[in-house]
């Protein structure tokens, strides 16, 4: 299903796909249950981290100690940041060549170009 939204100058593709909801223009989507869960699981355990490292500086822990907890919330947050490239990429990217959205890879490109400064 496609629409067509002209309201305020800003045109939006709106595309459903075997449950997925995509709408581009405003970049809306919306992803499978399960996927969403998975990831906001993660986010959280990684908040959780953090707030931990927090606690340690606040105490002043040793900063090598610091330092260890840091990368390791590094490491989570790109584990994450991978997770939702690789459904982004295999849904809504997937849609966006079908239907020749250019904008969409545009925006996937400017996006990688940030994630990966």
């Amino acid at each position: 299903m496609t629409e067509h939204d002209h309201s305020h100058g800003e045109h939006t593709h709106v595309h459903t796909h075997d449950g997925h909801k995509h709408v581009h223009g405003e970049h809306t989507h919306t992803h499978s249950p399960e996927h969403k869960k998975a990831v906001l699981n993660r986010m959280s355990r990684i908040i959780g981290h953090m707030e931990s490292v927090k606690k340690m500086v606040e105490n002043d822990r040793d900063c090598t100690d610091v330092l260890i907890q840091l990368s390791a919330v590094n490491s989570a947050l790109q584990g994450v940041s991978r997770a939702v490239l690789k459904e982004h990429m295999s849904t809504c990217i997937v849609e966006a060549v079908q239907e020749d959205d250019m904008e969409a890879l545009k925006e996937l490109n400017d996006a990688i170009d940030k994630f990966m400064k």
